[in-house]
């Protein structure tokens, strides 16, 4: 399967459980040339994300066709890898470039997120292992990816609630919400940072990220509904 084919091939995460305890799924997936599969195993899967403001390639060989992410698009879907292998490659993003290795063991879902780092580029890498999946509720999931923001916490926009708080940079949290229209607001120090972010209606059975990124002006919101390519 070629690299445009399998972007344009989404699987919702409310179907997600049924697809992990597939036996051969890399087979039934096809292959995904950016991407090594190894040995019929659990599934692994890795997305990447664009953390700065220019556009990003994600390149596995020179000659091939890169994964392009922008402002307009700045995550992947998840793609189905093999599990326990290393994933190797190359970031481009504004002239620089950075050597990518990656490894997500059998079951996990690896967010894989470049940022600017003075004049080059750093890889971040954040590992989730999903165990609360509901088909009658949304997962929500907070990253932190911003070390500036003492202290992070997700709140309800216009109520004192937090979702999430106290992340480590480099982690994230996740939990099982009600199906509603949410909007969330950051707070640092236990101050509101920046505009709040409208999730709209979430879903019953879908998986959501909220993840938060560093910037020239300060702490930002980016809202992924989560998805997997095959």
């Amino acid at each position: 399967m070629k690299l445009a084919e399998s972007l344009r091939a989404r699987v919702p995460f409310a179907a997600l459980a049924a697809l992990i305890a597939l036996p051969g799924l890399h087979a039934a997936a096809g292959e995904i040339p950016l991407y090594p599969t190894g040995p019929a195993q659990d599934a692994a899967f890795v997305r990447f994300v664009d953390g700065g403001s220019a556009p990003l390639q994600v390149v596995a060989k020179d000659g091939q066709l890169p994964l392009q992410l922008s402002a307009a698009r700045p995550v992947s879907p998840f793609f189905p890898v093999g599990a326990s292998s290393t994933i190797t490659g190359t970031l481009v993003s504004g002239g620089k470039r950075l050597a990518v290795s990656v490894k997500a063991q059998p079951g996990e879902f690896t967010t894989v997120v470049a940022l600017p780092d003075g004049k080059g580029l750093r890889q971040v890498t954040v590992h989730d292992v999903p165990d609360d999946f509901n088909g009658l509720k949304a997962s929500l999931g907070f990253f932190n990816l911003d070390g500036s923001c003492a202290n992070p916490a997700l709140r309800v926009a216009g109520r004192a609630v937090d979702i999430f708080k106290g992340v480590p940079e480099g982690h994230l949290q996740r939990r099982s919400i009600n199906p509603v229209k949410l909007a969330v607001q950051l707070a640092c120090a236990n101050a509101d940072v920046g505009p709040a972010l409208d999730l709209g209606q979430l879903k019953a059975g879908e998986r959501y990220s909220v993840l938060l990124l560093p910037t020239a002006a300060g702490p930002r919101l980016l809202f992924a509904t989560d998805s997997v390519a095959h």
